[in-house]
This record gives structure tokens, C-alpha cells and sequence, in this order.
């Protein structure tokens, strides 16, 4: 049985009026010379960059959260300010 998904309080909506106001992430899968690689990535949605990411040879949950914690240290959001949006994908 999947577990209850949290509401979607972004409706599509990509837009933030400051830093750290909204961080869309995914994950996907890369081609590479030596195979494939797995690439999860967090993005401020206001200032348009990437600002945690983790990339491994293997798919696992960890990868994901990885790159979540990487964001959280180096911008430090305020507690309660922040809307952490993903497209709740097949992985």
C-alpha cells in the first residue's frame, strides 16, 4: 500500500518572491561513457540554480535525501519558510 502523498501547495505554480521560498527537485537518469549514472538535484526556484545534487551508479533513497541535506546545510532556510516541491515520480 503507497503511502498518503502531502498536498500540493505549488498547483504548477513555479514562482517564489525571494531565496528559499520554494526548492523543486527530481531525479532522473544520465548515459555516460562508463554506463549510467543516477542524478537527484534540488533548485531554488527564485534564484534559478541548482543548490544541492548527489550522483551515484545505483537508484536508492538515500541519493535523493543526500542531495535534499546538502541544500538544507548551505542555505540554511528559515524553519517553516520553505515549500520543498517534487513531481512524486515512478522512483
Amino acid at each position: 500500500m503507497a503511502a498518503p502523498c502531502p498536498a500540493d501547495k505549488v498547483n504548477r505554480q513555479f514562482r517564489a518572491s525571494h531565496p528559499n521560498a520554494l526548492w523543486v527537485s527530481d531525479f532522473t537518469c544520465v548515459a555516460t561513457w562508463q554506463g549510467f549514472v543516477f542524478l537527484a538535484f534540488v533548485i531554488d526556484v527564485f534564484a534559478r540554480r541548482i543548490v544541492g545534487w548527489r550522483v551515484s551508479r545505483t537508484a536508492h533513497a538515500d541519493l535523493v535525501l543526500d542531495a535534499l541535506e546538502q541544500a538544507r546545510h548551505d542555505r540554511r532556510p528559515l524553519k517553516g519558510g520553505l515549500i520543498h516541491h517534487s513531481d512524486r515520480g515512478s522512483q
